[in-house]
Order: structure tokens, then C-alpha cells, then sequence
């Protein structure tokens, strides 16, 4: 039995129905090849709808905020910080004078963090925070942010805002306005996960 490997004096290769020769060269099985290009190309070019206006709103909101939060995470990432560590900074400099407890980080996040304090731990570790147990409830132990943190916030206040503008330059005013009402609306009537 002849190598597969090894060229042969004649070979015949398949092309659609017909056989053509091609001395010297071995036939090959794009059949599989063939299935997977039709299924691929049917699937790109399938308009299916969705089931409902809900969905549709759903699936673009979501999109649309992964996107918006990738660039803001690249830009973070440029000082240091993590996307969440940047929500925290911005809660603790809200909060101040009094500072936080962890559970009142927690709710205030824009994502849920179910490790909020090794997150802490890591910020504490930075210099960017300072945690102190109370005197009065040992229980509790409040969360502040330190000239570091708040140096660290204020080097990325004006490069956030013209993100935030080169992001939403597209949409004028009033149908921005319109749109930051209608999701206030939806997170208002949303119950919050516990």
C-alpha cells in the first residue's frame, strides 16, 4: 500500500460533482471544511428578531454598558487602579468626613463585589484607604480615604470627564437627559439583590 504522504504518478481530486486529475497531487476531504463554512456563514447572516421589546432593550444596554466600562477601565489602569477600586475611592470621597463601613461600600457599588474586604485589604495595603474599628460598636469598623486616595481621584477627575464626553458626543442633550432619566426610572422600580 503506497504512503498517503508521497505524491503519486495520478491522484483525483473532488471538485463539487465533477472529478478533475492532478498528477502528482493527493485529493482533499474539504467536506467537513464545507459544513462548518455553511453553517458559520448561515449563522452571520440569520436576522433573527427578538422575543420581545424588553430583550432587545436588555441585550443593548448590556453591550452598550461593557463597552462604555472597557474604556473606562483602560483609562484607570493608567493610575494604578482597577475599576472597582476607582468606585470605591469615589464612594469614600462622597462619604467624608464620616467614612463607611464595609456593607455601606458594598450597597453604594456600581458592580457587586462578593470579596469587598480582601478588595479593601489590597487599598488599605496602597495607602489609598485607612479602616478603623469604632469604639462604640467593636462590630463595626468605618472605611475613609486617605490624601493618597484623594490625590490618586483627583489626577483622573478631568481625564474621566472627557471620556465621558468623547463616549456620549454623539447623542444630543436632550436625548441624553431623556436617556439618564428612563434608566434612573428602571434602577428606581428594580429591587436591589441582597
Amino acid at each position: 500500500m503506497p504512503c498517503p504522504f508521497m505524491p503519486c504518478a495520478k491522484s483525483t481530486l473532488r471538485v463539487s460533482f465533477s472529478t478533475v486529475e492532478y498528477p502528482g497531487y493527493f485529493p482533499l476531504d474539504n467536506s467537513r471544511y464545507d459544513d462548518y463554512s455553511r453553517a458559520v456563514t448561515s449563522a452571520k447572516n440569520q436576522k433573527r428578531g427578538f422575543p420581545s421589546l424588553e430583550s432587545r432593550a436588555f441585550v443593548a444596554l448590556l453591550t452598550a454598558a461593557d463597552r462604555l466600562s472597557q474604556d473606562a477601565e483602560k483609562l484607570v489602569k493608567e493610575y494604578g487602579l482597577t475599576g472597582t477600586q476607582y468606585n470605591v475611592l469615589r464612594i469614600l470621597r462622597g462619604a467624608e468626613p464620616g467614612g463607611l463601613p464595609c456593607k455601606g461600600i458594598s450597597d453604594r457599588m456600581i458592580s457587586h463585589d462578593p470579596d469587598i474586604t480582601r478588595l479593601l485589604d489590597r487599598m488599605d495595603k496602597r495607602g489609598l484607604i485607612t479602616r478603623e474599628r469604632q469604639t462604640d460598636d467593636r462590630r463595626v469598623v468605618k472605611t475613609r480615604i486617605t490624601a493618597q486616595g484623594l490625590e490618586t481621584l483627583s489626577k483622573l477627575d478631568s481625564p474621566i470627564q472627557e471620556l465621558h464626553k468623547r463616549q456620549f458626543h454623539n447623542i444630543a442633550e436632550a436625548r441624553l437627559k431623556s436617556l439618564a432619566a428612563t434608566l434612573q426610572e428602571v434602577l428606581q422600580k428594580i429591587p436591589k439583590c441582597t
